[in-house]
């Protein structure tokens, strides 16, 4: 399970212009299959020496069971085709004699689930699953431990499609918590690696909820901060991907305990939540002012051009400051793995917004000042802002005698207002309304336990005299 045990993490050195580059962090709370794509992406950039490149995936790879591909990474390490890594040939034959062994031991239990009329007959409750396959196939409880090892082998030597799977069998009839978590981790880093966003999506959203509705009695409020610093760095691969990515990302790290999880454990995640909020016209009216907050609260802790973007335009105003962040973002997102695919729509977005906050505060403005600070040249300047103003309908003119746009007066909608100070209103009364739930859940249990101590003292003929008078929970002055 990720929370217990975290992957060695490739030491790689960046040089000077790869300062913000967030590899080494991010890949910290990765499961070592999916720090592979990043390699890649890095390698095929060409930004790190490749030798640095192929001895961090050596020692990703040696590791797992995928002992060819550890073994060419090792060859093109030495530049030789004729010799083997040391201990291939060992390493090999033990897979492959394990692979059989796993094989033999769960070919009952395959013959089972592969079986259309077993499955049709399985319920929702997983005993009675149970209690149906002993009574009709001979089921035996080693059998499904045996295929939760051969599925994890499976995603060990990198059939993940298959794992992914196995692992969904394996859930349906397992009543071991802990394995259940287990396999759901790894079914989602299967489906991740197998580039399935939208069954992704899903698995992610179930562990969310497992995470959120976790035991005090096995899980720690320290362990469930880990749990979710790792699930949102898994979910960067699926927001990314994922038609709906950038919605459900803004959704999910604007919710108290998520956002409160990025500012303690990982502020950098404030580059992909930023990202998602500019390129995201469609939130960006609603999600903005969260969004500067946060990054204003957070820049001591973490700022890189996407963030100080931000922060120039919306808090210092500075125009020039923020035209200068626009070119080192180009480069920033240009080196990402999980951004680079959104650079030409964060760039052309970063510009709608720079021209905006510009003509809130100006009503006479100069277009080849205006286009410089786009970073654009004249004409393409001076076509773009045209284009802009006729499409989104704005109440602005321009004067082709002295080359400026001449602003309207804009008032702020009422409808609008409106909307801005009520739309968090339903979270924060479903909030209020969980947290009084939960201490009244508290202060019962606390009754029932008093009063079990009470009827204790009474059975046993405890002293009759006097007692000291307790304060009952329900004198207690609830915040």
């Amino acid at each position: 399970m990720p929370a217990q045990q975290q992957p060695e993490t490739p030491q790689l050195q960046p040089n000077a212009m790869l300062k913000y580059d967030l590899t080494t962090k991010i890949a910290a709370y990765l499961d070592r299959h999916m720090i592979f794509p990043l390699l890649e992406f890095l390698e095929s950039q060409e930004i790190y020496n490749q030798s640095t490149i192929l001895n961090a995936k050596y020692d990703l790879l040696k590791s797992t069971n995928m002992v060819d591909f550890a073994n060419q990474v090792w060859q093109a390490i030495n530049n030789t085709d004729s010799k083997n890594a040391p201990g291939y040939e060992q390493k090999r034959t033990e897979v492959l004699a394990h692979l059989e062994q796993l094989e033999e031991e769960t070919s009952e239990i395959m013959a089972m689930i592969q079986d259309p009329a077993v499955i049709q007959q399985l319920k929702q409750d997983k005993a009675a699953n149970i209690q149906f396959l002993r009574e009709t196939h001979g089921y035996k409880p080693e059998m499904l431990s045996s295929w939760y090892n051969y599925s994890m082998f499976m995603y060990q030597v990198g059939r993940y499609g298959q794992a992914a799977e196995m692992l969904y069998h394996y859930r349906i009839l397992t009543t071991d918590i802990e394995k259940n978590i287990s396999a759901m981790w790894g079914k989602l880093a299967a489906e991740i690696l197998g580039n399935n966003w939208e069954t992704a999506l899903e698995d992610l959203m179930r562990l969310k909820e497992l995470i959120e509705t976790r035991n005090p009695a096995t899980t720690s409020h320290s362990q469930q901060l880990l749990q979710r610093t790792w699930l949102i760095h898994w979910s960067l691969f699926v927001f990314f991907n994922h038609p709906k990515g950038r919605d459900a990302i803004v959704d999910l790290l604007f919710q108290p305990a998520y956002l409160n999880t990025v500012q303690t454990s990982c502020p950098w995640i404030l580059r992909y939540l930023a990202a998602a909020v500019i390129t995201n016209r469609k939130r960006r009216s609603t999600a903005l002012k969260d969004l500067v907050n946060v990054i204003k609260q957070e820049s001591h802790a973490y700022r890189d051009p996407v963030t100080m973007f931000v922060e120039c335009l919306y808090v210092d105003f500075d125009f020039d400051g923020a035209q200068r962040m626009q070119k080192e973002c180009e480069a920033v997102l240009g080196t990402d793995f999980f951004l680079v695919s959104t650079m030409e729509e964060f760039v052309e977005n970063a510009r709608l917004m720079i021209f905006e906050t510009y003509c809130r505060i100006h009503q006479c403005i100069d277009i080849s000042g205006l286009s410089e600070k786009l970073n654009m040249d004249r004409e393409e300047g001076e076509k773009w802002i045209v284009n802009l103003i006729r499409n989104a309908k704005m109440d602005a003119k321009i004067d082709a005698k002295t080359n400026t746009v001449i602003m309207g007066t804009q008032y702020p909608s009422v409808h609008q207002s409106v909307i801005e100070r009520t739309r968090a209103l339903t979270f924060r009364t479903s909030l209020l309304s969980s947290n009084i739930d939960k201490r009244e859940t508290e202060l019962a249990n606390r009754r029932n336990q008093l009063a079990q101590v009470q009827s204790g003292t009474r059975s046993t003929g405890g002293n009759s005299g006097r007692r000291d008078r307790r304060v009952l929970p329900s004198e207690e002055v609830v915040a």
